[in-house]
């Protein structure tokens, strides 16, 4: 049988899909269908220090082949987590990624020195999130401010620390080296692209934030294209996010250069597409005598330049 183990900044993944977060939430709706176990890991829905109640709706909207959201961040705050989430989490036999978002650098540091003496795996820095009018994004646009903001979390983070990258950037690849020397173990990319819908009728934006995160299939080529980018320009292991629905996506995601991948708005149409991802990645392997993970990783052969 193929090895589809990973291990991530030290961290082992029984096989390399894992919920991304915002989508799944902290898994118990999905609970009810399969065991939790069965993933790689989750990553769990994006905390902060107080409780948030999000964007006003209309926050979801459908868009060719994808989706549309400006939930921003709606979450019941951290001290609630730890005391009615994560005891439960602990029981589900996957690895626990902890997303986190603040407003302020001081926010993210706090955030980090509370859940690194909480039995958690890993924290997954979220500093590209496009859907709250202050803090996430703002952080991630810029080598400056996302040095700045990791190098701050990783002094007071004792956890293996992900930073979580915005694809509404120029160079991906520099922002990944930024985060890199600034003391992060591992990156996931892509998070939401920005954009927007019209209502015709009534010539008003369909969501109440005017904009949103664009997800889904159609951000599948961009995400791939800016892993292949920040995996040729650095060492750390790289998550790849990003349309991906079914296990031939997953495995384009290893070929440009990711590690492991995340799955989001692919569960809302079927809740059992990681499931399928996972047993569709063990077939390829079989079929073409492929023992590891870490053989598909980053083996794309690229055309030289003309």
């Amino acid at each position: 049988m193929p090895d589809l183990s990973v291990t991530i900044a030290g961290v082992p993944f029984k096989n390399p899909v894992i919920a991304a977060s915002g989508t799944f939430g902290f898994g118990r709706e999905y609970a009810q269908l399969f065991p939790l176990s069965t993933l790689g890991g989750i990553a769990l829905k994006g905390l902060t220090l107080e409780p948030r109640e999000g964007n006003p709706p209309p926050r979801c909207i459908e868009t060719p082949q994808g989706m549309l959201n400006c939930v921003g961040l709606q979450n019941p705050g951290v001290t609630a987590f730890l005391r009615d989430d994560l005891p439960w989490l602990r029981t589900q036999g996957t690895v626990l990624i902890c997303n986190i978002a603040g407003s302020t650098r001081e926010d993210y540091c706090r955030m980090a020195e509370l859940l690194s003496e909480a039995p958690v795996d890993m924290l997954e820095l979220n500093i590209s999130c496009p859907n709250v009018r202050e803090g996430g994004m703002a952080f991630g646009t810029s080598c400056e401010s996302v040095g700045a903001v990791t190098r701050a979390v990783r002094r007071r983070c004792k956890k293996p620390l992900i930073v979580k990258l915005s694809p509404n950037v120029g160079d991906i690849a520099s922002i990944a080296e930024a985060a890199e020397s600034a003391g992060a173990d591992a990156l996931s990319l892509i998070n939401t692209l920005t954009g927007m819908r019209i209502d015709l009728r009534t010539r008003r934006p369909m969501l109440s934030n005017n904009t949103g995160g664009l997800s889904g299939p159609a951000v599948l080529p961009v995400a791939i294209r800016m892993v292949w980018q920040a995996a040729a320009r650095v060492k750390i292991p790289v998550i790849g996010i990003g349309g991906i629905s079914r296990w031939q996506d997953a495995v384009e995601m290893l070929l440009a250069g990711a590690s492991a991948v995340q799955v989001g708005t692919a569960t809302f149409s079927d809740p059992f597409a990681m499931q399928k991802i996972i047993a569709g990645i063990e077939s390829y392997m079989s079929e073409n005598n492929i023992q590891n993970i870490f053989e598909i990783t980053g083996s794309v052969k690229p055309y030289e330049s003309i």
